[in-house]
């Protein structure tokens, strides 16, 4: 069983459902889909808001290995994304070399704000953590006691490993940044990520890919009619 942890955010509902669609849809073996939710977290997520903290999953994705009680592998996705491939192909990259394989960008946004005119941050390692796939024996640091009370830069540029050489690399055409990232051609992107903000927000309809976007939407609202 292929494990995979979405971010959930209610501001963004539509946008976690079509990329569990997209996810499911071109899956070859079965997929667990898990949503982080809050309100289904309250046991073991107690920190408060952060006032740049941007979406409601910023640091309870560091919960995934606790929640899989240290065992196995796990996927983390954050929920403005659209898979365009067999995430299975994901899954098969896992390397017990490594505590955690993320695709390491070296991304410095100019702007100001994103989505919801929420802030933008820079920061090193940035959107490192938006795709990991984790070695979950080897990520025992991640306690709830630690994810709750670390600050968010050791939490996302992995302070928590101790050692950078436990981030092993993911190819980049799994976490593809739209509208950051140089055009390629769409059969070499397996995950696109709407990280500005996607086309299910009226400000972005126009954003890079949207048109993939809104054809997969399409495509879970099917339903056969007589």
């Amino acid at each position: 069983m292929i494990k995979v942890f979405i971010g959930y955010d209610p501001r963004e509902a539509v946008a976690f459902s079509v990329l569990e669609h997209s996810i499911n849809r071109r899956a070859s073996r079965p997929v667990s889909i898990t949503p982080l939710m809050l309100s289904q977290l309250k046991s073991v997520m107690w920190r408060e808001r952060h006032p740049l903290q941007s979406t409601d999953f910023s640091f309870s994705r560091f919960l995934v290995p606790y929640l899989c009680g240290y065992e196995g592998w796990a996927i983390f996705l954050d929920c403005d994304m659209l898979v365009q491939d067999d995430i299975a192909r994901l899954w098969d990259l896992a390397n017990d070399r490594y505590a955690v394989q993320v695709v390491k960008h070296d991304h410095v946004p100019q702007e100001e704000l994103k989505f919801l005119d929420q802030p933008q941050t820079r920061y090193a390692k940035k959107n490192w953590s938006s795709v990991m796939l984790f070695n979950n024996a080897r990520c025992t640091a991640l306690t709830p006691e630690y994810v709750n009370t670390a600050s968010g830069m050791e939490l996302h540029q992995f302070h928590w490993l101790g050692n950078d050489d436990l981030i092993g690399e993911l190819p980049h055409r799994w976490n593809h940044l739209v509208d950051y990232d140089p055009l390629v051609p769409r059969e070499e992107i397996s995950n696109l990520h709407y990280t500005i903000g996607g086309p299910y927000f009226e400000k972005y309809l126009d954003c890079g890919y949207a048109d993939l976007w809104l054809k997969e939407r399409d495509r879970m609202l099917y339903a056969m009619q007589k």
